[in-house]
């Protein structure tokens, strides 16, 4: 068994200070909302002992002088756009809301806090560098406003995402699920800490699992301003925070000694000890357990082996690639019911099998189908004699046509009587012109994300025949697109269906993109990749997407499919220029 730390970061005692083995006072419980399925913003429970290193520490104001949060009420608006609809979380000196952005009419996050607050400034400055960060595995910062008497910080507000807390409030997390929430969180926090930012404050209420199955944390260096918490060695902090997920995710208990979160704490088991989660409950998967011990147990090695603990999300990152890659569980494969022969037969209208009478032995007696009679006398001899005559003369007549085909070269000898002389004749197509088509419009187009916009306001620059600008798109962690999506791109609405044969697309760094055209009656800019058809595809850094044959449309998709590795280490398309060409 190894040592458990002791240190305890998000709630504090009426005299301001943490103790992370003692429970928070009733007064600091009532004063904190607490975190549930439906709540986007109340991060954290009034619960004591989180996950956190010995040296951070939470500036939490004494009761007797904590600032007030503003007194403001549903249906107050802030900028004469976002409209607060329900507060979710009051606490110390600030508030969070779930609120409306009336002008693109959607729900979004709130916090808000008086511009006197002493927390004000750290605040505004965290948003604004999470804003800069612009990583989709964060829950992304809108806006960072000081108006008036009042800081305000909008955020994305995920209807569609649950909370880690409310998963794990039925039991623990499958061994791949598990898997899958280390392993995407690790790699976010460590592409947030090679930007300089840290979380501080990473607890199952700031994890969100998407319908899609992706893991996106929110907070991101916010909710530890908002509380004042700071840190000598961040990557430390948030690291020592991810085990304690993963150690949760595996044994649903709080590896510390008190409940939080809603399960139940490691003090009646254990004391002041820390034991794998393999030797907490039977089936845990060994490497995992490891895993999560090293990450948290950071004063030396772990209990079960003589490895060294994980510091730094990057260590952690490493650590989980070397692991074997654990794979899904097999879908469960249900036998079809045994096939029932249906009581009626075909063409009997409803009516019941009738049943022929068993044979000597019991089978069934088969009978067979009566023959239609015969045409009597002469009218049945006339009758065949026509039809025989009838397909003597059609094998003619075919047989002549395919010799007179042969003989001419495959031309037809007359002319088809159904068709006039001007139908006959094959109309040319048009011939590709190559002048430049006006593009009226163009607008980002992001169908698979939370978010549907992907920076709009540069789409202007790829369109503005400068070379010197360009559009981009967000940073991801992989080519593509770091699987959260299958591509991004930018529409182009030409104003009416016009004749179209080339779009030449000129980028940074080797990007694959594809041409995709809506149908030439569609009057209205399609919102879903499915109001496209693809017409062709390429990559490089200077494309021509060609069509085989000219197409009319109004509204062209350039679609990125795999993105460039960028001078910073990340992943992000750029297109300088758009050219359409008839």
């Amino acid at each position: 068994m190894a040592e458990r730390s002791t240190a305890a970061v998000d709630v504090a005692d009426e005299s301001g200070g943490t103790d992370g083995k003692d429970k928070p006072s009733s007064t600091a419980a009532e004063r904190t909302t607490a975190d549930g399925s439906t709540d986007h913003d109340g991060d954290d429970g009034a619960t004591a002992d989180v996950p956190g290193a010995s040296d951070t520490t939470d500036a939490v104001t004494p009761a007797s002088q904590s600032p007030q949060p503003p007194e403001l009420h549903s249906g107050h608006k802030l900028a004469r756009r976002y409209r607060l609809e329900e507060c979710v979380t009051r606490l110390d000196g600030f508030s969070s809301w779930r609120a409306v952005d009336e002008k693109l009419r959607r729900a979004v996050g709130v916090h808000l806090l008086a511009a006197d607050h002493p927390r004000a400034r750290p605040v505004l400055a965290a948003a604004r560098s999470a804003a800069l960060l612009g990583d989709p595995r964060f829950v992304q910062v809108l806006d960072a406003v000081e108006e008036n008497d009042l800081v305000y910080v909008v955020h994305e507000w995920l209807p569609d995402a649950t909370p880690l807390t409310a998963l794990l409030a039925s039991g623990p997390l499958p061994t791949h699920e598990a898997y899958q929430l280390v392993t995407q969180i690790t790699q976010a926090m460590a592409a947030a800490h090679r930007e300089g930012l840290a979380h501080l404050r990473l607890t199952p209420g700031c994890i969100l699992r998407t319908a899609a199955g992706q893991y996106r944390i929110r907070g991101l260096a916010v909710n530890a301003a908002l509380r004042g918490i700071t840190s000598d060695h961040p990557q430390r902090t948030d690291t020592e925070a991810i085990g304690a997920l993963l150690y949760a995710s595996l044994t649903h208990r709080w590896p510390y000694g008190e409940d939080a979160y809603g399960l139940s704490g490691m003090a009646e088991l254990t004391g002041d000890s820390l034991v794998p989660p393999d030797q907490v409950r039977a089936g845990v998967h060994r490497g995992l357990s490891e895993l999560a011990m090293r990450a948290m147990v950071n004063d030396g090695a772990t209990a079960s082996r003589q490895e060294q603990p994980c510091t730094t999300p990057e260590e952690l990152s490493k650590a989980i690639a070397a692991l074997p890659r654990i794979r899904p569980p097999e879908p469960e494969f249900t036998a079809p019911p045994p096939y029932q022969s249906p009581g009626y037969r075909q063409g009997s209208y409803g009516g019941p099998v009738t049943r022929p009478p068993a044979g000597p032995a019991g089978a069934p007696t088969v009978t067979a189908p009566t023959a239609p009679p015969a045409l009597p006398g002469r009218a049945g001899k006339v009758l065949k004699w026509s039809v025989s005559a009838l397909l003597i003369a059609a094998l003619g007549l075919g047989s002549w046509q395919l010799a007179d085909t042969l003989l001419n070269g495959g031309e037809s000898a007359t002319p088809n009587p159904g068709q006039s002389g001007i139908e006959q004749q094959k109309q040319p197509e048009t011939a590709p012109t190559g002048k430049p088509v006006e593009i009226s419009l163009a607008k980002d187009f992001d169908p698979f994300g939370s978010d549907p916009s992907e920076n709009s306001d540069r789409v202007g620059d790829a369109i503005d025949g400068d070379a010197g600008t360009f559009w981009q798109t967000m940073y991801y962690n992989s080519a593509r697109f770091g699987n959260l999506k299958d591509g991004v791109g930018l529409i182009l609405d030409l104003g009416e269906s016009q004749q179209i044969s080339t779009i030449k697309v000129a980028f940074k760094g080797s990007t694959s993109v594809d041409f995709l055209a809506a149908d030439e009656d569609t009057a209205q800019m399609p919102g879903s990749l499915n109001g496209f058809s693809k017409v062709s595809s390429g990559s490089g850094t200077d494309v021509d997407l060609k069509a085989k044959k000219p197409i009319r449309t109004r509204y062209v998709l350039v679609w990125l499919t795999e993105l460039p590795l960028t001078e910073e280490g990340n992943y992000r398309g750029r297109i300088t220029e758009v050219e359409v060409l008839s």
